[in-house]
């Protein structure tokens, strides 16, 4: 399971789930999501936390905004799937969002990029529940390739989002799941913070630019 990716169970275990959590089986919302087709999403476990697979489910600004976590054994799990790709998650962004949308899907054409979506603007696609306010970001997973010019993108992303209406938030992802901040490339940081399955750590602006797997 990678970051980000989207984690279905099986309707009993969830079940199960809020027979152990009173508080939450008496939330609708909560109680009837595995019901409705809705995913949960991985996590990183916490300490001493028991084994199992982590989930998590970030509930919308009108439900309180809370991010519950979860615990599922992988018997339990049905399917996991990456992110809603961009032109998925494009029928469910505001009007004002269009044009910066058609924008990022012109330049991942350009550079022969898989573009996903998190965050608010997917989990308003994936259950079309009101989960963007007026300060909501656009939260994006950019997969690059070995011959990605990653400063070049970082600088036409910049440009796309000084015309947009919203700020534009997200990573470049390895192959290999190695993440980092696309605005740490383009301010031209001699050090990047990479994300991974494996946790978070420091490595050189070179070393990540220049080890792209293919």
């Amino acid at each position: 399971m990678k970051r980000h990716d989207l984690v279905f169970v099986c309707l009993t275990a969830w079940q199960h789930m809020l027979e152990t959590h009173g508080d939450l089986a008496g939330d609708p919302l909560v109680a009837g999501w595995v019901d409705s087709g809705w995913p949960l999403i991985g996590r990183r476990s916490l300490c001493n936390e028991a084994q199992g697979v982590a989930l998590g489910l970030p509930l919308p600004p009108f439900a309180g905004k809370r991010r519950l976590a979860f615990l599922f054994q992988p018997a339990e799990i049905l399917s996991i799937t990456p992110p809603p790709a961009l032109g998925f998650a494009r029928q469910a962004a505001p009007p004002g969002w269009q044009p910066a949308l058609d924008a990022l899907g012109e330049l991942a054409t350009r550079y022969s990029l898989e573009v996903r979506v998190f965050g608010s603007l997917a989990w308003r696609a994936l259950t079309g529940l009101d989960y963007l306010t007026a300060s909501s970001d656009l939260d994006l997973l950019l997969h690059v390739r070995r011959d990605t010019d990653l400063r070049c993108l970082a600088a036409d992303i910049a440009a796309i989002e000084a015309a947009a209406p919203m700020r534009l938030d997200g990573e470049f992802v390895r192959d290999d799941g190695a993440a980092v901040n696309w605005r740490e490339i383009h301010a031209g940081a001699r050090e990047l913070l990479v994300k991974s399955t494996g946790g978070v750590g420091m490595i050189g602006a070179a070393l990540f630019l220049g080890t792209i797997p293919s």
